[in-house]
Formats: C-alpha cells, sequence, structure tokens
C-alpha cells in the first residue's frame, strides 16, 4: 500500500510540477518580453528625423549596457534605402532586420546571429513624423539574464517538489503505521484467542474497527456454540446408544432364548435413534435462518397425513393462516411437527388441534390434545435426554429435546403449557417469520 501511495504521490508530484513550469516559465519570459516592449516603445517615443532625413535619438536609452560593446544589449533602427542607425555596443555589426514581413505589433523571437550569444529580439514597425519611411526599431538583449531566472527558478521548483514529495510520503508511511495499529492490535488479540488465553477479542479499540471486532466476537461465540451443539448431539447421541447396547450385551450374557428378537428389536431402536441425530446434524448444517424458508400450512398438512395413516383412531384438526413462510428448511420443519403432532396422537385422550398463526414476528404453531398433561414442576426436565413420563408406550426420551435443539438451530422456541380447550398439553413451537 505504502509502494501504491509513493508511486501516486510522485505521478501527481511530476504531473503538477510540469504544468506549474510551464506556467512559471511562460510568466518570466512575458515579464522579460515586456521589458523589450518597453524599451521599443520608448525608441519610439525619442526617436526624430534629421535634417538630412535620417533617423536619430534626441535621448539614450536608460541602459548603460546600450554603450558597451558586445554587452548583449543591443537596438537598431532600420529604414529602406537608409543606413541603420544603431547602438554604441552594435559597433559595425548590425541586425537582420527581414523586410518580407511587416510588424505594426510588437514582434518578439530567439536569434543566434550574433556569434556566442542567443539573442531575445523583439521589433516593430513605424513611420515617424516627416518622413514616409516605414522604420523598423528593435531592441536585442542576451538570453542569458532570462536563461538563468528560469534555471533559478526550475532548481527551486524541482527542491520544493522533492521535500514536498519527501513529507508527503513521510506522512502517508506514519499515518499507515499509525491507521494498522489498531490491526496489528486485533491480530495480538486473535493470536491470544488461537493460543486459548482469551475467549474474545478485546480492550479498546478506535470505533473504525470496532465493527470488525464485533463481527469478530460474534464469529467467535457462533463457533463456540457450533461446539457446544456438536459435544451436545454426541452425548444425546451416545446416550441413546447406551440402553439399547446394554440390553443386547444383558440378553448375550444371560443366553436368552429371545436374543435374535431382542438384538434386532433394539437394533431398530438405534436406529432410530441415529436418523434422529442425523436429521439434527443436517439441521446444523443448513444453519443460516435468513436464507432457509418453508411454507407453513403445507408441511402441517402432510404431517397430519402422515399421523392420521399411523393413527387411524386419533381425531386431527388444523386451523389458522394458510400464507405463512418460516425461516426453516422445509425437511426440519418436517421433523419437527411431525415429533410433535406423534406425540400428541400418542400420548393423547384421542383428539388433536394444530393450529397455525404469526405473533410479533415469528410464526407459531400450537399442537394442542385432550390427554393428561405435563405436570408443570416437568416441563422443563421433559427437554432433557432419555427423560421420559410415560414408560408404559415406546420410545426413546429424545424427541423433545431434538426438538428443542433443531428449534434453537433456527433461532426460534418451543414451550409447554396447559390446553385451555382440550385440557391436555399444549406445545408452543416458534420459529421466526419469513413474510
Amino acid at each position: 500500500m505504502l509502494l501504491v501511495a509513493t508511486a501516486w504521490i510522485m505521478l501527481l508530484l511530476v504531473g503538477g510540477g510540469v504544468a506549474l513550469d510551464r506556467v512559471l516559465v511562460s510568466t518570466v519570459t512575458k515579464n522579460f518580453d515586456d521589458q523589450l516592449d518597453y524599451l521599443i516603445k520608448a525608441m519610439i517615443f525619442t526617436a526624430e528625423i534629421d535634417p538630412n532625413g535620417e533617423v536619430m535619438n534626441n535621448r539614450e536609452l536608460a541602459d548603460q549596457r546600450f554603450l558597451e560593446y558586445n554587452s548583449g544589449a543591443y537596438w537598431q533602427i532600420s529604414g529602406t534605402g537608409h543606413t541603420p542607425y544603431i547602438s554604441r555596443s552594435l559597433f559595425n555589426r548590425y541586425l537582420i532586420a527581414n523586410r518580407q514581413h511587416r510588424d505594426d505589433d510588437v514582434h518578439v523571437y530567439d536569434s543566434r546571429e550574433i556569434p556566442d550569444q542567443v539573442l531575445r529580439i523583439a521589433e516593430r514597425d513605424a513611420k515617424l513624423p516627416g518622413s514616409d519611411v516605414r522604420w523598423r526599431f528593435q531592441v536585442a538583449i542576451s538570453r542569458d539574464t532570462l536563461d538563468a531566472q528560469i534555471a533559478t527558478l526550475r532548481r527551486t521548483l524541482v527542491r520544493s517538489f522533492v521535500l514536498l514529495g519527501l513529507g508527503l510520503i513521510i506522512m502517508v508511511a506514519l499515518q499507515t503505521w499509525f491507521g494498522l495499529l489498531p490491526l496489528r492490535r486485533v491480530r495480538q488479540e486473535i493470536a491470544r484467542l488461537r493460543a486459548g488465553e482469551s475467549t474474545r477479542v478485546e480492550g479498546k479499540l478506535p470505533a473504525e474497527v470496532a465493527p470488525l471486532v464485533e463481527e469478530l466476537n460474534a464469529l467467535v461465540e457462533h463457533n463456540d456454540r457450533q461446539a457446544e451443539e456438536a459435544r451436545r448431539h454426541a452425548g444425546n447421541l451416545a446416550h441413546a446408544l447406551k440402553t439399547p447396547l446394554s440390553v443386547i450385551m444383558n440378553a448375550a450374557a444371560a443366553g436368552q432364548d429371545d436374543l435374535d428378537a431382542a438384538v434386532i428389536r433394539e437394533a431398530r431402536t438405534m436406529r432410530r435413534q441415529i436418523d434422529h441425530h442425523l436429521a439434527r446434524a443436517r439441521a446444523v448444517g443448513r444453519r443460516g435462518s435468513a436464507h432457509s424458508r418453508a411454507a407453513v400450512w403445507p408441511s402441517i398438512e402432510a404431517v397430519e397425513r402422515a399421523v392420521a395413516r399411523l393413527y387411524p383412531n386419533v381425531r386431527i384438526d388444523i386451523d389458522g393462516q394458510k400464507d405463512l413462510v418460516a425461516h426453516i428448511e422445509r425437511q426440519d420443519l418436517d421433523d419437527l411437527l411431525g415429533n410433535l403432532v406423534e406425540n400428541a396422537a400418542k400420548y393423547g385422550g384421542g383428539s388433536v388441534f394444530i393450529t397455525a398463526r404469526v405473533e410479533a414476528g415469528f410464526v407459531e404453531v400450537l399442537v394442542e390434545d385432550d390427554g393428561r398433561g405435563i405436570p408443570e414442576a416437568d416441563r422443563i426436565r421433559i427437554f432433557d435426554r432419555g427423560v421420559r413420563l410415560d414408560s408404559g408406550k415406546p420410545g426413546t426420551g429424545l424427541g423433545l429435546a431434538i426438538v428443542r435443539d433443531v428449534a434453537e438451530i433456527y433461532d426460534g422456541t418451543v414451550s409447554l403449557e396447559e390446553s385451555e380447550d382440550l385440557g391436555g398439553l399444549l406445545v408452543r413451537l416458534r420459529l421466526p417469520a419469513a413474510n
């Protein structure tokens, strides 16, 4: 980044220096030419015609160099058919007067007509009173003075721009150093985080990097939650497989006659539990409620049809809004509702009522039954893995635990209440609404 900034600064300084050089050189040259124009006008104002018809000056120009031989300052007045009237500095030399063009206005140009000298010449044609001749007035000054001024100007300009460039580069380097200092502190905090010395990026940081730190801490917390979910998931699976394996081992150790049947029965139980945990693992893998969307009503209808085939003697009624969409994958929603509705059909008294509605930005699905319900003291404990309140019916004790875990993956909740209409249990499933 520093190299890019340095290259950009150099490019701008070079471009600006060239442009400024042209402006200043043009200004200095114009001032020099203005002096020549002033001398031309002074010559015209002081020129007159003598009795012989020749031109003369009634007074000398003030510059002493016009009186010194080869001084680099010369003037000349010439006319067709007349001997040029020259300054003493020219001695026996003459300036070239090109008669192929007329100079009604001052014409300035450079010339090398005098050896070892580069002259800046200004010339203009004018008629004097008492003469019909077009006299050409010429003033020539050596460019040495002008070139010396330009050289001094350019040296000053180059030095100034070099100092300016160095100052800007040093300033950019310091700004980069101090500007990236908070990021170096963040890097150190990340190193401490990776080494296990801290659990989050802490410390007072500038407001510019505060959003980055917040997002980084949110990512760390997200990873911690995923790790905790993975540990809990492994614990659930281990607990679910422990009991069937113990049954198989006890049956094998006792040499029971129905060992084959016991192995098949417990293997089926383990398979169901593994399927449940795989479903939960898939839900964790599909985490991202902002992108997952599922229509609630078609899922309720599909679950109602499936459970009705398993429990033909149970009456299942559904009601509510049919256009609700929740932030969840359809397969996970089917698993959640299937678990809740099957529990209501299995442990209820024969009637199940399902209601779908939206409440405060969440889709609520209420599953009610007319069974004995669950005492309030057991409504939290029932979500623990392996807990069953009715051991007279088959089950693993993992259904509600998995429902809770999957719902929380999508930032939802599940809670148990008492049904006011049916008198049994009411399960309230809440998921973020997508519409």
